[in-house]
């Protein structure tokens, strides 16, 4: 089997899903994972689906002939010791919103040699403050050593950035 991921974008509309998911279906495919959104009047995802190795080409030829969406694929196979190892958390951020969150936390992540496996993102309003809220959800691996140091970077992050900050887990 062919293990593969495609992204899509292009301006929503009904039935992008069934657009990608009807191929790969009659490829005799399987969809595993996906994270897919309508953003500002336009529909963005990214896709993990497999096929049989002789369906690829085909599979391949009819997605990226979709109409009015831009689908790229990439068909490689994963390397053994490609999914990140070590301790896995939970990071919750809650605050007013303002430019540079997003790249003051990764920073900090990167510096701890973290990797991040999902990020999820939202700016909402807040009613009885005014103003917006951020709002992110990350589930992190950090290598087994160093927990108490990024530990203790985000909390001083979360104080210079004024922000509710939780890390969960090890």
């Amino acid at each position: 089997m062919a293990l593969f991921v495609i992204t899509v974008f292009g301006d929503d509309r009904p039935g992008i899903v069934a657009a990608l998911s009807g191929p790969i279906t009659r490829h005799h495919g399987n969809w595993e994972r996906s994270q897919l959104v309508r953003l500002a009047g336009k529909f963005a995802g990214i896709v993990e689906a497999s096929v049989p190795d002789e369906r690829y080409a085909a599979l391949v030829a009819e997605l990226t002939a979709l109409e009015d969406l831009h689908v790229t694929i990439e068909g490689e196979e994963p390397t053994e010791g490609e999914a990140a190892e070590g301790e896995g958390f939970l990071l919750e951020l809650l605050g007013n919103d303002h430019a540079g969150i997003v790249a003051e936390v990764s920073s900090v992540l990167t510096e701890h040699g973290v990797s991040i496996e999902e990020l999820h993102t939202e700016v909402r309003e807040a009613p009885m403050a005014g103003g917006n809220l951020f709002e992110a959800r990350a589930v992190l691996v950090a290598p087994p050593s160093g927990t108490d140091a990024l530990r203790a970077a985000l909390e001083g992050l979360a104080d210079e950035l004024m922000v509710d900050l939780t890390l969960t887990g090890p």
